[in-house]
């Protein structure tokens, strides 16, 4: 069973990388492939089908949707240490 998270920013985020996958499949001077792989990583917690997609990369190459996700978890707390600090500047002021 999956569980879905619903974000309309990384719904965003994710069509539009898909966008310009397809966009790059035709022009020479956009990584199609990669943007399609961006888009699907983004796009796995909000779509059924993104992540079948991302389960068939992921038992493709394990090691390095590995190291992929951990960079995403580690971004994120870098993130939220960040929006941490910010709140705290500004709750003085």
């Amino acid at each position: 069973m999956m569980i879905l998270r619903p974000s309309r920013t990384r719904k965003a985020t994710g069509w539009s990388l898909l966008t310009l996958g397809a966009l790059g499949l035709v022009l020479p001077f956009l990584q199609g492939f990669l943007f399609l792989g961006l888009g699907v990583f983004v796009l796995r917690d909000q779509h059924f089908w993104a992540a079948r997609r991302w389960g068939w990369v992921q038992d493709r190459w394990p090691q390095h949707v590995c190291r992929i996700e951990e960079m995403e978890a580690s971004l994120g707390r870098r993130l939220a240490g960040a929006a941490e600090r910010v709140r705290r500047l500004f709750s003085r002021a």
